[in-house]
């Protein structure tokens, strides 16, 4: 397995889009990494948009970002939310730093926005958030997927397949 090894941290919050959460989720544990999902609180359950459940196994304040190799933003309407907690923003941010792999597709660009890292980077989205990166001072490209450093953002669900190919080779290359 691939990613034998790996630990991955994917954040949710009510409304997220069913498909970007568990497409990813269910990848990566079959390329043999750890996923831990976390949430505003510890065993509190989400509903996505169409109406799949997921349940946290962490707190957005108990995620220390020394402690897993990559994290993944799912879109939906929940990044309008994550972009606003304190922690979540903390957690990008640290991960950027250290230079761990973050995913992050559809409207999820808002919370890397939010935390402040997309500046002269080129990334990928929803169409509708397009001058959002681009004003965040990101190059805003109309492509599947798109890679820059430790950063690997997609558009939308049909792109999942070609998203999570770079997510792996980026994590799997990841120093």
């Amino acid at each position: 397995m691939r990613l034998e090894g790996k630990k991955v941290v994917q954040i949710a919050s009510k409304d997220f889009e069913d498909l970007e959460l568990w497409y990813p989720v269910l990848r990566l544990r079959e390329e043999g990494a750890t996923v831990h999902i976390a949430g505003e609180s510890a065993s509190e359950g989400y509903t996505g948009k169409y109406g799949v459940p997921v349940d946290s196994g962490f707190a957005f304040k108990d995620i220390d970002p020394n402690n897993y190799d990559a994290m993944l933003v799912p879109g939906g309407w929940s990044p309008d939310k994550l972009r606003r907690d304190k922690d979540v923003l903390s957690i990008v941010r640290k991960m950027n730093e250290q230079q761990k792999t973050i995913g992050q597709i559809c409207h999820a660009g808002w919370v890397l926005i939010s935390a402040k890292i997309l500046d002269g980077k080129q990334v990928t989205s929803t169409p509708g958030i397009k001058d959002d990166m681009e004003n965040a001072g990101a190059t805003w490209l109309d492509e599947p997927v798109v890679v820059d450093g430790n950063l690997v953002s997609s558009r939308r669900p049909p792109d999942l397949p070609e998203y999570m190919r770079e997510f792996i080779r980026v994590l799997e290359n990841q120093a």
